[in-house]
């Protein structure tokens, strides 16, 4: 079935390339819930949403792309969605925000059926995909840091150190300073273990208390949350919500096929070119994106975390067959989950290092070419400062191709970006978040 032979690669391998895929990328499944509940999601919904995405992404990936890729809620468009587009400020209830991600997922699957997509990533400069990764690794690595207290409120500047001494404080180092070192030694898991190890240390300073036992059967405390398009549509209609549908589109369509197109190219399967099954691997994340916003998680994305399965030999759906399997192995463990998530000390250190990884792309921006470091200083400052990845990515979007026309060089830049330029000085103006 999965072609093993031709791939050169056996079931053994297969297995120990799925189980390295899965404990690189098992944070998500509790760091997702944690971010989700901040914005009223039930912990034991996004939980539960969470898996069953991942489930249906992986294996539409492993038995109809055949590839050795793993979908999940992607992490960055979790906090837009939390910090951004739910907010007390903007009066958009989590439900109604679940109508865009599933707008979206729609939108998502319609592209994926045509060339589209692919288009779309070769018009956006690299300048700004770049940019747009580095500017959410900062905002994910500065909700770690505020979330474990490290960085706290201060009346002077707006943010300050928070105290040291503090155990929660302590924690959290303890914890980054085991999840750097194990990173440093080249450890598969390194998140994962590195939680592991501070909720162990958590344990002995009293910290982490489980509640009764550490199993039970999936829940979904909000049942099925949306899943009639009409009334979708109505909510985004109704709300505005179009730079909201547009932000999680345009992040999701590059960030997936990007990574998917990197995972792919480092396994060596795009040499002979299938469009097929290509096709059918890009509708993947689409699929996760639908129907995880129905039960309750944000969009989906290929996990650049595959790489550690690509490493251990994976070639084939197999490997990420192996990846959905333990992810639903691990949706009765939500008790556990559930009483990590309570303290943020565990957690944090894996947002700080995801950050830290998301800002390598910062070496690729042109930063001697003034028209084209400018749009990217502004998207990576302005998403941190703003809790706003749409801001960030809408000054980004603007001020590229404005630059790009005083220096001489409009003919450089596809029609579809000044449209987007337009579109994002609209929203700006009379829909800012």
């Amino acid at each position: 079935m999965f072609k093993l032979n031709e791939a050169n690669t056996s079931v053994k391998t297969e297995v120990v390339a799925g189980f390295t895929t899965f404990l690189t990328m098992a944070y998500i499944i509790i760091v997702n819930p944690i971010i989700l509940s901040d914005a009223g999601v039930p912990f034991q919904q996004a939980f539960t949403a969470t898996i069953i995405a991942t489930l249906v992404g992986t294996l539409f990936m492993a038995l109809f792309g055949n590839y050795p890729i793993a979908i999940a809620p992607g992490m960055g468009m979790n906090a837009y969605f939390a910090y951004s587009v739910v907010s007390k400020a903007h009066g958009i209830s989590y439900q109604l925000a679940f109508s865009a991600v599933f707008i979206t997922g729609l939108l998502f699957v319609i592209l994926s059926l045509t060339k589209f997509r692919t288009h779309l990533i070769d018009a956006i400069p690299n300048t700004l995909k770049h940019a747009i990764s580095v500017g959410i690794g900062l905002f994910i690595a500065f909700i770690g840091l505020r979330l474990s207290h490290i960085i706290v409120a201060n009346p002077s500047n707006l943010v300050g150190l928070g105290d040291l001494h503090s155990r929660e404080v302590v924690l959290t180092l303890i914890g980054l300073a085991i999840t750097v070192i194990l990173f440093a030694l080249n450890v598969n898991g390194a998140l994962f273990f590195g939680m592991v190890s501070t909720a162990i240390v958590a344990a002995f300073m009293g910290q982490l208390h489980l509640k009764g036992s550490i199993f039970s059967l999936p829940k979904l405390p909000d049942g099925i949350i949306i899943a009639n398009p009409i009334t979708a549509a109505s909510d985004v209609v109704h709300y505005g919500l179009y730079s909201v549908v547009f932000s999680f589109l345009l992040v999701t369509i590059f960030d997936t096929t990007g990574t998917f197109l990197g995972v792919a190219s480092q396994a060596g399967l795009l040499k002979n070119k299938d469009e097929k099954r290509t096709g059918r691997a890009m509708l993947s994340d689409s699929f996760g994106t639908t129907i995880g916003a129905m039960f309750g998680t944000s969009p989906t994305t290929a996990y650049i975390e595959s790489t550690a399965g690509v490493a251990a030999g994976g070639r084939t759906g197999l490997t990420a067959l192996v990846v959905a399997i333990l992810f639903v192995f691990a949706a009765f463990f939500s008790p556990l989950v559930n009483s990590i998530s309570e303290v943020a000390a565990i957690t944090s250190p894996s947002l700080i290092v995801v950050g830290c990884l998301m800002m390598g792309n910062v070496r690729h921006i042109e930063w001697d070419n003034f028209e084209e470091a400018f749009p990217a200083f502004l998207v990576v400052i302005t998403m941190p400062l703003t809790s706003s990845i749409a801001t960030g990515i809408a000054l980004g979007f603007i001020t590229y191709p404005l630059l790009k026309v005083v220096k001489g060089k409009a003919k450089e830049i596809k029609p579809v970006i000044y449209l987007f330029a337009v579109l994002f000085l609209i929203q700006l103006i009379f829909f800012p978040h």
